[in-house]
């Protein structure tokens, strides 16, 4: 096992303890986004990270203190709102850092609103599976994953929804986390 994989199977470990009941956001939610994945799309900005990659787009959400915590059915109630939206999309922040809570997000919207939910994650796909438990479980709820961490010297804009070219989109299929294809 090397260092990275070692301290990334750490990283994940230290989630974040809130109430099942209540997510850390870093701001609104957003929505009509067309650059975090296919069609039109609701943004979650998850706040925590223990990533901290030289040159990440977003270095306010690495604060596990920060940002706001918000109940739950506040989120819900707001996504139902939105009109037009296809899909949800979990940024960071690290998303994974909070894994039943996004999952209870992720499953809400698949169910009730029909539409399809991506993720954002610093970790792995690999790094994921391997520690299981809630952070599996929230990856099984996807479609599709944007994974590993953002490298400033393989920084790369020509590529679709990544910002380095170690970033991988995979395509999941929902409910067993199994890889479709990747990009």
């Amino acid at each position: 096992m090397t260092d990275w994989h070692k301290l990334a199977l750490e990283k994940i470990a230290k989630q974040e303890e809130l109430p099942e009941d209540k997510i850390r956001l870093s701001g609104p939610i957003e929505h009509d986004s067309i650059v975090n994945g296919d069609g039109l799309r609701a943004v979650l900005w998850t706040q925590g990270c223990p990533n901290h990659c030289p040159g990440c787009q977003n270095p306010e959400t690495w604060d596990y203190c920060g940002g706001m915590v918000v109940p739950i059915d506040d989120v819900l109630k707001q996504l139902s709102e939105l009109k037009g939206q296809t899909g949800l999309t979990f940024c960071g922040g690290e998303p994974f850092v909070q894994p039943k809570q996004c999952k209870i997000i992720a499953d809400y919207v698949r169910k009730e609103l029909g539409w399809d939910v991506w993720s954002f994650s610093g970790f792995t796909y690999e790094i994921i599976k391997e520690y299981g438990k809630e952070p599996w479980e929230f990856l099984k709820s996807l479609d599709a994953i944007i994974d590993g961490p953002f490298i400033l010297k393989q920084r790369d804009l020509s590529l679709r929804f990544r910002g380095s070219k170690n970033q991988r989109l995979i395509k999941l299929e929902y409910g067993t986390g199994k890889i479709l294809s990747i990009e």
